[in-house]
């Protein structure tokens, strides 16, 4: 479980709301104004990620590996990485909208390195990506019983990341066709070169990570494959020791074994010879076939091993997977849509409310504070974001006297010299989003 205070707030955007109205500080009509605000607000901010997410969708096409519609014409190497880089900047900015935390390289590794519940060896050649991004939301603890020597049970903490994201871009066919040449696991892959693939999942254990990557491989374990190899070893040694010095012995001892009574008279060989033998091919046989299948059931385990792992990743594919590839834009768009919002109300909210003035380091406090008293939860308020959207909404405040083209857009917030945080009354923020709702279009580059 991880230390770090998350910014996401886990509940929505219309109990925020009501939990604002409820708190009894506005009053009359400022309680409708208040709902026409927040209404207006999210629908200018619903417009904004819809344009995000179409210039996401024109670039991500040619990289959707599911893709069933066609480009009238081909992009450029010059376009096609420009493409590709808008796809990941888009990635980037909605992830951090919504409050997700980028999983570091060095945590991915480790986690692929540490012992899942099914001690089987994985390996996942990052070599063959060339972009990969892992974010994640929400690091808990989860206490499960796990069996130990099948009679015995004891308890395990798992570390389980309640939301990750995947993007992983594959080198292009060139790549994995000289592979092919060098290794025959290359020859049928089960991606397809060139593409980026997008994975959303839910309640994955961090040791299960490598379950999650189309280009997960699986082998023995050493304690596996010394299981195996040892008595497959130990089998053959005496055998041969026994065997190679009194080869024809042992052929013509096979044969008395068989009741081959002619073949064995047309050998000429001492038959006291072949007796004294017998007791040593005897004893020789059974510990081969002993220790044979030891080998056997130690290479029937492995596949049992083998099989329940790939059960366990059907089961997470399956069960665990809330999108895929162009869906999962669509899915981190409502959420980043829907944090945006709830953190923009709740610092208006609060800076409207107090009853002092209130700077950033203030303000991010309170509504700490608020949030754990409210709602009990310990949270990290990310306080910049929803300060920099109000204070690049600016628009006209007209009444019915005046003359739009006379009047100077002003900023919903704004900054005192003393770093002091002031905001425009209820009726004029919410003449501001009228404004910017109108202009929209002209207006999208805010």
């Amino acid at each position: 479980m991880s230390n770090i205070r998350e910014s996401f707030i886990p509940f929505r955007r219309t109990d925020i709301i009501n939990l604002c109205l409820e708190d009894g500080k506005l009053q009359g009509k400022d309680v409708q104004l208040f709902q026409e605000f927040c209404d207006i607000l999210t629908a200018f901010f619903h417009f904004r990620f819809h344009h995000t997410l179409e210039s996401i969708k024109d670039n991500y096409t040619i990289f959707n590996p599911n893709s069933d519609v066609k480009t009238l014409q081909e992009p450029s190497l010059e376009e096609y990485e420009e493409m590709e880089n808008e796809v990941i900047k888009g990635f980037k900015y909605i992830l951090e909208r919504a409050n997700y935390i980028q999983l570091s390289d060095d945590i991915v590794q480790k986690s692929l390195e540490a012992k899942s519940l099914i001690n089987l060896q994985t390996d996942v050649d990052f070599d063959n990506f060339d972009e990969f991004y892992c974010y994640y939301r929400g690091d808990i603890d989860e206490h499960i019983t796990v069996k130990k020597f099948k009679f015995f049970k004891r308890e395990r903490i798992i570390d389980i990341l309640e939301r990750v994201v995947l993007l992983i871009k594959f080198k292009g066919p060139g790549y994995f066709q000289a592979k092919a040449k060098k290794d025959k696991q290359y020859k049928t892959l089960n991606f397809i070169p060139g593409k980026m693939y997008l994975y959303f999942y839910k309640n994955i254990p961090k040791l299960d990570l490598d379950l999650l990557f189309p280009n997960i491989q699986t082998s023995m374990t050493w304690k596996d494959k010394l299981l195996f190899g040892v008595p497959a070893i130990g089998a053959a040694i005496p055998l041969l020791l026994r065997a190679v010095p009194n080869i024809l012995l042992v052929i013509v001892a096979i044969f008395i074994l068989l009741k081959a009574d002619s073949v064995v008279q047309s050998i000429e060989v001492d038959k006291e010879k072949v007796r004294d033998l017998m007791p040593i091919l005897v004893a020789t046989l059974s510990l081969t076939m002993t220790l044979g299948g030891f080998a056997v059931k130690q290479y029937t385990k492995y596949k049992s091993k083998e099989i329940k792992f790939q059960k366990e990743v059907s089961d997470t594919l399956f069960f665990k997977n809330l999108a895929n590839n162009a869906s999962v834009f669509q899915a981190l768009v409502d959420i980043a849509e829907e944090e945006e919002c709830k953190e923009i109300i709740l610092v208006y909210y609060h800076i409207l409310t107090s009853q002092e003035k209130l700077n950033t380091e203030k303000l991010d406090r309170k509504i700490e504070q608020w949030m754990t008293e409210k709602l009990g939860i310990e949270m990290d308020f990310d306080i910049h974001g929803p300060l920099n959207n109000l204070e690049k909404l600016r628009g006209k405040i007209v009444y019915e006297d005046n003359n739009e083209d006379e009047i100077k857009e002003v900023p919903l917030l704004s900054y005192d010299q003393q770093g002091n945080i002031n905001i425009l009354p209820l009726e004029d923020s919410k003449m501001i989003l009228d404004y910017v709702w109108d202009n929209a279009f002209q207006y999208n580059g805010c």
